[in-house]
């Protein structure tokens, strides 16, 4: 297209900007809108595809918005004027037509709400000429999250900006559920930016480090933003819940530097560090994150797109979508090169404004840009190696010249070109192309100044708190502020988003998280404050524990303090004391010393305000609840009447305690005795039926030759790893499609079957009146535990008793109600746990702890292995999830309540404490309870059963700070509390197991003797007994070395396979995988998990450790041989014993004797209780010295692989 000059145009051609500005119109025009549907705006692929990618338009319309805001600012005649009003409308078209093709899919909005199903999702492009889809549900992957949220994204920029994009209230609604379509982006697999998910393009979906970013970047900015712009009000207000932003914050900064499973790092990453996302506030991570980038992917002509990307490259066979895992190694070194990552490069370092960087890579581009005839630069898609050429690429990568390939222009990567060069210009400031500032999240912060408000349940509480000069207000005096639970709040924002005439039904999410609670709201004319949903006590018994209360509250004030990000004024918490919470009517002492820190202004290493809420109104965040006006009725000012319904039910509700059917008497009705006289089989019937369906068995740590230890040593050192053994050939996995981690609302409980013992069957048919009498006549919470369990047991939880309370026909669940209640008050927690279980009591954030542990790439496992483990490998709604628990622990209602809680805590420690989970792929939480368990044993010197019941008696604090123990490798000891009788942990300050593998330092390059001795000086003294324990410890964590599985790799490109437990891990794992990949590491975890004994898999572990030293070292050109990794550790363990037998050891009282004189078990086992055939004494002993593992693992590598020269000497780089 010509522009014919005129005088005015000549006489600003003197002044040079004008003439620019035409050139880039020029440019934009020739490249860009000469291809925009006049009817639906749409840009097509190219001229010969008229399909419209979502993510490909919006990034090619940047250009012509950076242009419009180059020609307002420059305007200096009417045609400029007429040109920039031209520009920005071409700009809503886009975007409009974009938004009309999305709302033409509404259902499937509406659907994947519900499932997450990638079936269900909005499709990724739509024809150009009419707006409609153009592949069927299945015939493409249309699940990209970074799509849609890079629409919000640009869509919130360009509002903010001034455009008006969005028309009217529906459109608003729809707007609003795109939001929720991408809030849960942190767990839900997609096929990302490549549209392949995982590498091989089989289809696979995964999660994408950036889409999660793109997410997190586009829920930030659409948060309060008015889609009206300066026109609007509080009806077209976007409400964005901050707790859904957070999350994806935390999996992203877990995520970085790597993209994905199969993808170590993507350069798609660029997008999300910077333009125009900006998703990271670390400027460690960021540069961390960049610098991996170039190193790996930058060449020449651009950015590779991944490792071993095969797409366009001379070796990819055209005729299939698809690559054979075994074929990704042939694509490694002649990826293509992409020049439109240059272009983001160029843009991220405008941004920072290092001028130095920019000319770098201003001058790539340069060098790469194809010139046409009329002076207009063309960025190409892509730059491929030729085919004659790919041979000289393989023997040295990146000396071969490339040949542009694809589409030429590449619209996407032209549009970033014209803006990098409008900012290089300075037509354009970075301010004006992000209005919403985002690129400032990076810059550091004042400190946030938490305001706690703690309020008393009632007048009593008020007085006691009086005392210790501590002066609160009741809930009531709080007038005007209302204080409701958090799930009031959840209800509330239920009717976001719902519009009737679009079949949208608004957020289907309960989940409300602390960011959330720590705002005040105003509904009309009244303003609420809402608790924590960590203090509501409706769903789970651990908000009873007060002492689990005030830890939790710590930690929530601290991540207060740094998720409180970009969010006006200070957070508000607000903490109701109640009656439930007292320690025998007092204000317990924790809680007291804990108030008295919040007054004098900082706890936890964070500042607080500590006030009464009216003294708060003025620096606190408050949002409008406008959306639940009647806006669909035409009356915004009043309130949707369901929503004043609930309002009312809710707000005036009153709870009166009940009496109960089982209350103590103050007067015996009978002797207690008495009821048990009449049928003594009876009592020895329903006595014990709960301790009869514990599932937890406690294996003896104990080495047996050192019974006499056991009487000396009062603390016992906590190895870091102790919780899981690897899977076995039993356990099943479940792997479903992924879907939303919270329920639409509250899941009816299923009742499982539970079996009868025999003594439970034999009495079967015997009066259920003699029980209840029973029942109602026993002072033991104990007995009434197992005679309701009896009853569960025999007639049903929805058994009706034929009693009568109130004129209510009572059922056994009333009654196990009213148990669950009295034990909570009473602090039984074993009852507590089991009588919860029985009624399906479950986790309030059940789902979302084990999303956390999942997008942390930490697996998890339920049950008691060997047999009936169960492993998740997606998110799962709670009700499947409970489901899923239940079924793997049977009868045992304790176990399966005290597996929701390690899972509770589990998440906790992987959100706050990650380096804990180092090295750790799978969390095997049934093996958790046992390690627990058997230190609980060890500590107290009791036997199992007995060990079972402490542990399942323990608070749910101290079972929280006894797992920390476990995972953290801190000594502790066990203390009775006089007053309850239960256990407490205490630390032991003066000693620390280390959490590092000792293998992996020892074989550390920079590890010497002296840093071994130290590391081992620091964790505890040697003693018989501490090793087996150690690797056991380690082995049921499953931790291993930090490196181990890139050591594998490498050792797996040296040698045909290796064999563990007759499963071979074969060297073509390394064809299809990098050495970063989170799937190789799986893969070999896989393997490794078909050993069921712990302390031989960390056996096995060490002995691949020493077997890698050869390639590390290169001690042998090649290995030549599948190695068999039992075959090492019996060699090993055999020139362990013929050393014993000489110098005359401990292990001659067991295994190291001739073979004709050595013993076996009946059982067919050694003597000494070794697992899988090597003896104890060998596991117990260090891994350095001359007589640790480490020097028999190496002695027997020499003997048992012929690889080494007969004769001569070889460097030896171990001593």
């Amino acid at each position: 297209m010509e522009f014919p000059y005129t005088s005015k145009s000549k006489m600003r051609a003197r002044s040079g900007s004008g003439v620019r500005l035409e050139y880039y119109q020029r440019l934009v025009y020739k490249t860009i809108l000469k291809y925009q549907n006049p009817v639906t705006g749409l840009l097509p692929a190219s001229p010969t595809n008229e399909h419209a990618w979502i993510r490909d338009n919006v990034y090619s319309i940047l250009a012509v918005w950076a242009l419009s805001m180059a020609y307002k600012k420059y305007t200096d005649m009417d045609e400029d004027k007429a040109k920039t009003y031209e520009l920005e409308q071409r700009c809503v078209k886009l975007m409009r037509g974009l938004l009309m093709s999305m709302m033409q899919q509404k259902d499937k909005l509406e659907k994947f709400k519900i499932s997450q199903n990638p079936l269900d999702s909005l499709h990724a492009k739509y024809s150009s000429s009419t707006g409609a889809t153009v592949v069927t549900d299945s015939g493409w992957g249309h699940l990209q999250i970074d799509a849609i949220s890079l629409y919000l994204l640009i869509l919130s920029q360009m509002t903010a900006s001034g455009l008006q994009i969005v028309f009217n209230l529906d459109e608003v609604s729809f707007v609003q559920n795109l939001v929720f379509y991408i809030e849960s982006s942190y767990c839900v697999p997609d096929y990302g930016v490549w549209e392949r998910g995982d590498k091989t393009n089989h289809g696979l979906p995964e999660l994408n480090a950036s889409s999660i970013g793109m997410a997190k970047a586009a829920l930030e900015a659409v948060n309060e933003l008015d889609l009206f712009g300066a026109r609007g009000g509080p009806t077209s207000v976007i409400h964005v819940l901050a707790d859904e932003a957070q999350k994806c914050q935390a999996v992203l900064l877990s995520m970085l530097p790597r993209e994905s499973n199969s993808k170590e790092v993507d350069a798609a990453l660029l997008s999300v560090i910077g333009f125009p996302a900006f998703a990271v506030d670390d400027p460690e991570l960021i540069k961390l994150t960049r610098t991996t980038i170039q190193e790996k992917l930058q060449g020449r002509y651009g950015f590779k797109r991944f490792l071993r990307d095969g797409y366009k490259t001379p070796k990819e066979d055209p005729s299939r979508l698809y690559y054979e895992p075994f074929e990704l190694r042939v694509f490694e070194n002649i990826e293509c090169e992409w020049p439109l990552f240059f272009c983001l490069a160029m843009l991220d370092f405008l941004f920072q404004g290092d001028k130095e960087a920019v000319e770098e890579y201003s001058e790539a581009l340069e060098e790469i840009v194809i010139k046409t005839d009329d002076g207009l630069k063309f960025v190409p898609e892509l730059y491929a190696v030729s085919a004659e050429s790919v041979s000289e690429e393989y023997k040295c990568p990146g000396s071969q010249d490339r040949v542009a390939v694809g589409r030429v222009p590449f619209m996407w990567a032209q549009s970033l070109y014209i803006v990098a060069q409008l900012l290089k210009e300075n037509f354009i400031a970075p301010g004006e192309l992000d209005p919403l500032n985002r690129r400032l999240g990076s810059q550091k912060k004042p400190d946030v100044v938490v305001q706690v408000v703690i309020l008393a349940e009632d007048a009593s509480i008020q007085e006691k708190l009086s005392r210790y000069d501590l002066q609160v207000q009741t809930v009531q005096e709080c007038a005007p502020i209302e204080v409701q639970p958090a799930r009031v709040l959840s209800h509330l924002y239920t009717y976001l988003g719902q519009n009737k005439k679009l079949n949208l039904s608004g957020r289907r999410s309960r989940d409300v998280g602390i960011l959330s609670t720590s705002k005040l709201y105003a509904l009309q004319d009244r303003i609420f404050a809402f608790t924590p949903q960590l203090t509501d006590q409706d769903h789970f018994y651990v908000a009873v524990d007060y002492e689990l209360m005030i830890d939790t509250f710590k930690n929530e004030i601290y991540f207060l303090k740094s998720s409180w990000q970009n969010m006006l004024g200070r957070p508000v918490v607000v903490i109701v004391i109640r009656q439930v919470q007292l320690d025998q009517g007092k204000i317990p002492v924790a809680m007291v010393t804990t108030l008295k820190k919040l007054k004098s202004g900082y706890i936890n290493g964070t500042r607080v305000a500590l006030g009464n809420l009216c003294d708060f109104l003025n620096t606190s965040c408050i949002t409008n609840l406008s959306f639940l006006g009647n806006q669909e009725e035409g009356m915004p000012d009043r309130l949707n009447a369901n929503v004043m319904q609930y309002l009312e039910d809710h707000l005036h509700k009153t709870f009166v305690p009940r009496t109960g059917f089982i209350h103590h008497s103050t007067q015996r009705l009978r002797k207690k005795n008495m009821a048990f006289s009449q049928n003594p089989k009876r009592k020895l019937s329903y006595r014990g039926s709960i301790r009869r369906t514990r599932c937890i068995q406690v294996e003896n740590l104990e080495v047996p030759f050192n019974k006499e230890l056991s009487s000396i040593v009062s603390s016992r050192a906590v190895s870091p790893s102790q919780s899981m053994s690897p899977d076995t050939e039993g356990a099943s996995i479940v792997s479903v499609e992924p879907r939303s981690p919270s329920p639409k609302e509250e899941e009816p409980w299923v009742m499982f079957t539970r079996h009868r013992t025999c003594s439970d069957a034999q009495y079967e048919n015997t009066e259920v009146d003699e029980l209840l009498h029973m029942l109602k006549d026993s002072e033991s919470l104990d007995e009434q535990g197992d005679i309701l369990h009896f009853l569960v047991i025999e007639k049903g939880i929805d058994y009706m008793t034929g009693k009568m309370e109130d004129g209510t026909p009572i059922r056994v669940k009333d009654l196990l109600k009213d148990l669950y209640e009295k034990a909570c008050r009473q602090k039984k927690w074993g009852l507590v746990r089991h009588t919860a279980g029985m009624l399906g009591k479950r986790v309030e954030d059940l789902a979302k702890a084990v999303t956390d542990l999942l997008v942390h790439q930490k697996q998890v496992t339920v049950g008691m292995p060997p047999y009936n483990e169960r492993t998740i490998t997606a998110p799962l709604p709670n009700s499947e999830l409970r489901h899923l628990i239940h079924q793997a622990y049977g009868d045992d209602d304790s176990c399966a309540m005290l597996t929701q809680e390690l899972v509770l805590y589990l998440a906790m420690f992987v959100r706050t404490e990650p380096a804990l989970f180092l090295e750790m792929l799978r969390l095997r939480v049934g093996l958790i309870i046992r390690v627990m368990a058997s230190e609980l044993s060890r500590s107290v010197k009791c036997d199992s059963d007995e060990a079972t019941e402490h542990l399942l008696n323990l608070s749910p604090f101290e079972m929280k700070n006894l797992l920390y123990h476990i995972l953290s490798g801190k000594e502790f000891n066990m203390v009775t509390s006089g007053i309850s009788g239960n256990f407490s942990v205490l630390s032991n300050k003066f000693s620390r197991v280390s959490r590092k593998s000792q293998i992996g330092t020892l074989l550390g390059r920079g590890s010497t003797a002296s840093s071994v001795e130290n590391e081992q000086e620091n964790t505890e003294p040697d003693r018989q007994g501490q090793w087996i324990r150690r690797r056991r410890l380690d082995g049921a964590l499953n931790r291993v070395p930090r490196g181990f599985y890139s050591r594998i790799w490498m050792l797996l490109e040296r040698c045909p396979g290796m064999i563990i437990e007759g499963k071979l891990l074969s060297q073509t794992l390394t064809q299809e995988m990098t050495s970063g990949e989170l799937k190789f590491a799986l893969q070999v975890e896989t393997v490794l998990n078909a050993i069921p004994q712990p302390e031989y898999r960390q056996l096995m572990v060490e002995a691949m450790m020493v077997y890698s030293l050869l390639a590390e070292y290169n001690s042998v050109p090649s290995l030549g041989q599948t190695l068999c990794v039992e075959r090492l550790v019996h060699a090993a363990n055999k020139i362990f014993l013929d050393d014993q037998m000489q110098i005359q050891g401990d292990a001659t009282l067991c295994c190291a004797k001739p073979k004709e004189q050595r013993e076996l078990t009946a059982t067919g086992t050694l003597l000494c209780g070794g697992a899988a055939y090597v003896c104890q004494h060998f596991y117990d002993s260090a891994p350095s010295g001359c007589y640790g593992t480490m020097t028999y693992l190496i002695r027997a590598l020499a003997t048992i692989l012929d690889c080494f020269p007969i004769e001569g000497e070889i460097d030896c780089a171990v001593s």
